[in-house]
């Protein structure tokens, strides 16, 4: 058996999640906040067999797409002196962990 741990863009996560149900996947979503641009994110659990792992990192691959965004940020000139620009970042896709999972029960 295996652990899936898929962190997804806040904007795909109904999509993926739906979809991994949809193919029979037992799916938990928790709602996570990314450190890079502490956007919103959420992070899906999924347990699954062994021979079904790829099916289910194809499926998040598919329902979660990278994408451009325009994003504040700031820059430093000097002592108390700061200025905003726009800083074009990629975000979305998917980071996916797959853990081997030693004892699994449902009670």
């Amino acid at each position: 058996m295996k652990m899936i741990t898929a962190i997804v863009n806040k904007e795909d996560a109904g999509a993926v999640s739906s979809a991994l149900t949809k193919a029979g996947y037992m799916v938990t979503k928790l709602p996570t906040t990314g450190g890079f641009l502490l956007a919103g994110n959420s992070t899906l659990m999924i347990g699954t067999e062994d021979e079904k792992v790829d099916r289910a990192i194809q499926i998040i691959s598919d329902h979660s797409k990278q994408r451009k965004e325009i994003v504040p940020s700031t820059a430093s000139y000097g002592i108390g002196v700061t200025t905003a620009y726009p800083l074009e970042v990629t975000v979305g896709g998917a980071t996916v962990f797959v853990t081997n999972v030693e004892r699994f029960e449902k009670l």
